[in-house]
């Protein structure tokens, strides 16, 4: 039922019933009506919700299970994830190699990991933590950089070398 999606999908997200009717400028009865199945969200609201929680409105009213949804984003996610630290590892590898053993060609093997890490790095959230990064743009921006500063610095030191 849409109350119990609703409910979970708030809880899921964190959210108390006053933050959530904040969100979409609504009242919190609101919100504690449409979660016991005494009333129904507009159109607008539900556009609302639907954006919020990065799902379409069809899945937020219709009897699909979000919970699956959400457990094949994560194991999609799991797989970036392991596939990031896997360029990274490249990567650095790659930027060792290149400097313990002068091999020059190692550079651009590097820079194609760094790539890969930088763009698996991304899709490593599930869409609706990415959402949630929205908030925290500047500390996942920093982290990443901080990164990709280190095996910069591996690449360039390996380049200078010569």
């Amino acid at each position: 039922m849409f109350g119990e999606k609703l409910k979970k999908l708030r809880t899921d997200n964190q959210l108390t019933q006053d933050e959530l009717a904040e969100r979409i400028y609504v009242t919190r009865t609101a919100i504690s009506k449409w979660e016991t199945n005494k009333g129904y969200p507009s159109i607008d609201s539900l556009k609302q919700l639907s954006t919020l929680f990065g799902i379409s409105i069809d899945e937020l009213i219709s009897d699909d299970d979000v919970e699956n949804q959400r457990l094949l984003e994560q194991k999609q996610s799991r797989r970036c994830y392991w596939c990031a630290i896997g360029c990274l590892t490249a990567a650095v590898g790659a930027a060792l190699i290149d400097y313990f053993a002068a091999m020059p060609n190692m550079r651009f093997v590097g820079l194609i990991a760094v790539i890969g890490y930088v763009s698996f790095g991304v899709l490593s959230k599930p869409r609706y933590k990415r959402m949630e990064l929205k908030k925290l743009v500047a500390p996942y921006v920093l982290s990443r950089l901080v990164i990709l500063a280190v095996v910069i610095v591996a690449m360039v030191t390996a380049f200078t070398r010569q």
